[in-house]
């Protein structure tokens, strides 16, 4: 299995404050994967590590087996558009796609051009006169036709109406699979997501909480609605992710290794949401590194 992102013990510091730390988590390459955590985690810095504009006070990142630091060789694999979409606004869009022809030594002009026409963005109007969302197709436009090996894209549709950010998924979606691109998509809106990606990173209080395919993250969680548990052992159950309970009443969110028998507890199928939820409440407790379905 090629491993297109690679990250080990990974971590950045502020002063004295880590916004990332003993970050480790393996992206099989061809997978479109969701980057999911609030506002802090650390979505943007463990972005900007891999694709080489900060350098890590602890750990390495590899991306496709080299390190992407100092690497000329290997910035041509990689597309980015961070989460404000810089761009020229004094240029137009005609304007930045030539421009990224003269630097970029493997360049798809008109596939840029031809998405830039089907989504009726004026080519010679002035980035800065253009919506946000209309900047944001730009940005992606520009980083597709790099036909990279990876693309990673920082909230590009964080400031989106609901319309805008739809339009941008689909044509995301509409250009990836076309090609072998793997995709990193951070964002902490994951309603929008669950309906695209079909790989998890979920990143929370600095660290990865949980790691996998999106299939096996489901299934191998359940929901639990029995008398209040105390504690102890429950037949079929690896972990205990998050409880509530009452007087005499518990609900617990858990990670299975069995079937749950025990004709005490009603098991419940979960959705996605709700494991992603769990993590993210239980994100300042004891780190998971374990990886689904992924050799760590």
């Amino acid at each position: 299995m090629e491993i297109a992102l690679e990250a080990q013990g990974l971590g950045k510091r502020y002063g004295k404050t880590w916004a990332l730390r003993d970050c480790s988590l393996h992206l099989p390459a061809g997978r479109i994967a969701a980057l999911v955590g609030p506002n802090g985690a650390g979505k943007s810095t463990l972005l900007h590590l891999a694709v080489g504009l900060l350098r890590p006070d602890a750990g390495a990142v590899r991306i496709f087996g080299a390190s992407p630091y100092d690497n000329p060789e290997l910035l041509p694999e990689i597309g980015f558009v961070a989460q404000d979409t810089p761009l020229y606004r004094d240029f137009t869009a005609a304007e930045l796609v030539d421009l990224g022809g003269r630097l970029n030594r493997r360049w798809d002009g008109a596939l840029a051009r031809n998405r830039l026409a089907q989504l009726g963005i004026p080519p010679n109007l002035r980035i800065g006169k253009l919506s946000g969302g209309q900047r944001a197709q730009v940005a992606l436009a520009l980083a597709l036709a790099k036909r990279p090996r990876l693309l990673l894209l920082d909230e590009p549709v964080a400031s989106l109406d609901p319309l805008a950010r739809r339009e941008f998924l689909q044509s995301l979606m509409g250009s990836v699979a076309e090609s072998e691109t793997t995709v990193l998509l951070s964002s902490h809106l994951l309603a929008d997501l669950e309906r695209v990606c079909d790989y998890l990173v979920v990143l929370n209080a600095a660290r990865v909480q949980l790691a996998g395919s999106v299939d096996d993250l489901v299934a191998a969680h359940r929901q639990l609605v029995g008398p209040r548990h105390d504690g102890g052992p429950i037949g079929g159950v690896a972990e205990v992710v998050r409880a509530s309970h009452t007087d005499r009443q518990s609900t617990l969110l858990v990670r299975t290794d069995g079937p749950v028998t025990d004709p005490a507890w009603t098991v419940r199928e979960v959705g996605l949401e709700d494991v992603v939820l769990a993590y993210l409440a239980d994100g300042a407790s004891q780190t998971r590194h374990s990886e689904w379905g992924v050799p760590a």
